[in-house]
């Protein structure tokens, strides 16, 4: 009898072995799964994409996040791995886009900067009551898709697609596309933002921003990182060190995640990030769900830098001269319509950019759509041909735009092209030769929406500049390379923002106080101090003179202080002649 029970007891020992075992295997798997990127992802419902965030290891030791915004799971903490990427992403085989039948195919994105080209066409689908039948043969089918269709153009899959002017030269000759027509300017939709301590670009010296590579979220704050005498480095982890020295980007999959991650740093405590780059409606739903700890920086508002453009299959384009000039000339006409009185396609449009929205939370409006609307310029045929040849603000020209971008990436652009391989103004020539929409006129203005800012306010950025001028003397030496240089600099600032202004703060070298004070004593030294103040006086306003008449900046745009020896950057002679270069956006 004992035997058996002993051989019963070794059978349930067995089992519960082996349960055990199980058990430990689904652990060990359910753990592996986790690493993996598996277990607890929250997503947020997003306009222009999809941004995921991942349950840290150690979110056991992490207190609950605040409730996020509306459809948003809090989550314990971020993925700090970065989608950092080391070369420009290679593009598949070119290929030639064929019609079907007379009908061709582009993709565009959520965005009110594309609701001129959906306008013509009467919405998404092809008709026969478009634009572009009626006016030109042939039916347009357009999609609405968030991921990045520039593969599809390049490989024939698509005629074209809608991108900006900064990423073409990353992809160089690859890419197998011809640019004919510019579709306009974002003039809001893109921002920066920043922790509510940060009042100009120059304090992210040392910290982190986070982005989405080879987009204009990345080539935004790297211009205006350049504007500031800044470099900029990237993390792969958002525990590592920064470098001191520069702006750290720490780059996600894509400008909506950006948004997310800086939001859910902001909401833990972790201090991590000091911003990041996206565009509405991401920006505002982080400032709305920031609880005062978020400010916008800088929206580009004010600022050419974000052009979007058509970008078509180079071998579908040169086949089809027809349809391209019917491309252009209707993708035009749609604009004129929206700028003209966009209050009839509002519901039109909506239905149109709602067509694969999941919830009813992520759908248009015709209010949210209007105010949308107000955040971008559609382009028309003179700007387009000022755009192309760089004769309207050419800080914000295809040519400077794209310039920019290429000095940005650097190393990065591993088969470079001049922007001439990609500009086609065939067609924008031929309608404006033929008289097409020849009442429209250039309009590229400011938008200022509080005009009587004082400049003492907080500037965008500073820049220190060093003038030489002629020996005890407030006349700049333009036979100087330099100066001729940082003349340019500062022409191009105003360029690129039609509603900047700068403030021209200059300074004199304090190294003979002491001299002075021997000579004389404090008498001595206050009156030298006077003299100081106005030769650092004249020498701004010297500046401002070439500004205006060798540049022919409007002298508005334009105020000067001297400081004379009060702020001194240094010990450095050479640095403490200098004059301050501040930028102010009126927004």
């Amino acid at each position: 009898m004992a035997e058996q029970n002993g051989q019963s007891l070794t059978s349930v020992g067995k089992a519960i072995s082996f349960l055990l075992i199980l058990g430990l295997i689904a652990f060990g798997a359910y753990v592996i799964f986790a690493r993996m990127g598996g277990g607890n992802l929250s997503k947020t419902p997003a306009v222009q994409g999809q941004a995921a965030l991942r349950t840290s290891e150690a979110s056991t030791t992490v207190p609950p996040a605040p409730p996020g915004p509306a459809g948003v799971q809090p989550v314990d903490d971020i993925n700090t791995k970065s989608a950092l990427l080391s070369e420009v992403p290679s593009l598949g085989s070119p290929g030639v886009y064929q019609m079907k039948g007379d009908t061709v195919e582009i993709e565009l994105s959520h965005y009110a900067g594309y609701s001129g080209i959906i306008v013509a066409n009467g919405g998404l689908a092809p008709s026969e009551d478009s634009v572009f039948f009626k006016k030109h043969g042939f039916k347009l089918k357009i999609g609405i898709k968030e991921e990045e269709s520039r593969d599809k153009v390049h490989t024939g899959q698509m005629a074209a697609v809608a991108t900006t002017a900064d990423v073409l030269p990353c992809f160089g000759r690859q890419f197998n596309v011809v640019v004919p027509v510019q579709i306009g300017y974002s003039r809001g939709a893109d921002a920066i933002l920043v922790t509510s301590d940060i009042r100009r670009l120059n304090q992210l010296k040392g910290k982190v921003v986070a982005g989405s590579q080879f987009t204009e979220s990345e080539f935004f704050l790297r211009y205006l990182a350049q504007e500031a005498g800044l470099r900029v480095a990237f993390i792969s982890d958002l525990n590592d060190r920064p470098d001191p020295e520069k702006i750290n980007m720490f780059f996600c999959e894509d400008a909506f995640a950006a948004g997310d991650v800086f939001l859910k740093d902001l909401q833990l405590g972790k201090k991590r990030l000091s911003g990041c780059v996206t565009w509405e409606p991401k920006t505002t739903e982080v400032i709305d769900n920031a609880s005062g700890k978020a400010r916008i920086l800088v929206t580009n508002q004010n600022l050419l830098l974000v052009g979007d453009i058509l970008v078509v299959n180079r071998p579908f384009a040169k086949a089809n001269p027809k349809i391209m000039q019917g491309l252009v000339e209707g993708l035009l006409e749609g604009n004129h319509m929206v700028r003209s009185n966009p209050e009839p396609y509002l519901e039109m449009l909506c239905k149109a950019f709602n067509a694969d929205a999941e919830k009813e939370s992520d759908k248009m409006t015709p209010a949210s759509l209007r105010a949308d609307l107000m955040k971008v310029h559609l382009s028309n045929l003179p700007e387009n041909m000022a755009f192309f040849s760089g004769s309207i603000a050419t800080g914000g020209s295809f040519a400077s735009i794209y310039s920019s971008a290429a000095l940005q990436y650097g190393a990065l652009i591993r088969d470079p092209v001049d922007a001439d391989y990609y500009a086609d103004t065939q067609y924008l020539t031929a309608a404006k030769e033929a008289g097409k929409f020849a009442t429209e006129v250039a309009s590229i203005v400011p938008i200022i929406t509080s005009s009587d800012k004082p400049l003492e306010q907080d500037p965008l950025l500073s820049k220190d500049i060093r003038f030489y001028f002629q020996a005890n003397s407030s006349n700049l030496d333009m036979t100087n390379a330099e100066n001729k240089a940082n003349l340019q600099s500062i022409v191009k600032l105003l360029e690129v923002s039609p509603g900047s202004k700068v403030l021209l703060r200059g300074h004199v070298d304090n190294n003979k106080i002491a001299e002075f004070r021997k000579m004389g004593g404090e008498s001595m030294v206050q009156q030298q101090a006077l003299q100081a103040m106005q030769l650092s006086k004249d020498r701004s306003n010297e500046v401002r003179k070439q500004l205006v008449e060798g540049y022919k900046v409007e002298a508005k745009r334009i105020d000067t202080l001297g400081r004379g020896w009060e702020e001194p950057a240094g010990t450095d002679s050479d640095l403490n002649r200098r004059v301050e270069v501040y930028w102010y956006t009126l927004e």
